[in-house]
């Protein structure tokens, strides 16, 4: 099949040691090369910096993500555009529970807007179905206009509304 060393597909590219994926952001005749992969102890300082750079609060610790990294119940991909880590996705199972959690996805501030989180959207799609899940659950902040965007044109939708969800009191 289409797996990376680790065993794990990621969105049925053919690859080698990583997932290879190549995406058009838009721009006529320019194509970027981003590697979608399972994270690892090697990814930890960057992504901290990330999660800093993206969240004002409720951000994952470096122990945190340390532990991630190497968790069953986890999935962390990132995102990289040579170096640069362009974004990443954290997806949460439950043993024997057919809804998977979308728990946090980030894209770096010079990314934003070329489809970066669309990719790790199907990616993390990809692992759900994967997993035997029929269904791909998350939350997201009331007044993040372009992540619900986002999210709506990707086929979520909306079923709940929770108040005060969000460690600044923000609703969900």
């Amino acid at each position: 099949g289409n797996q990376c060393a680790d065993g794990i597909e990621i969105c049925g590219h053919p690859s080698t040691v990583r997932g290879d994926l190549r995406t058009n952001f838009g721009r006529v005749g320019k194509f970027m090369k981003l590697l979608v992969d399972i994270a690892d102890s090697t990814d930890i300082a960057d992504l901290v910096a990330l999660e800093r750079a993206s969240f004002p609060g409720d951000r994952i610790t470096r122990r945190s993500f340390r532990r991630l990294v190497r968790a069953p119940s986890a999935v962390l991909l990132v995102c990289r555009s040579g170096i640069d880590l362009a974004g990443y996705g954290l997806v949460f199972f439950r043993r024997g529970n057919s809804i998977a959690r979308l728990y946090s996805i980030a894209v770096a501030a010079s990314y934003r807007g070329q489809g970066v989180a669309g990719q790790l959207l199907a990616c993390m799609e990809e692992e759900v179905r994967a997993r035997g899940c029929d269904r791909f659950r998350l939350e997201v902040n009331a007044d993040n206009g372009a992540a619900i965007h986002l999210y709506a044109r990707l086929g979520f939708r909306t079923f709940g509304r929770i108040e005060g969800y969000y460690e600044d009191g923000g609703d969900a």
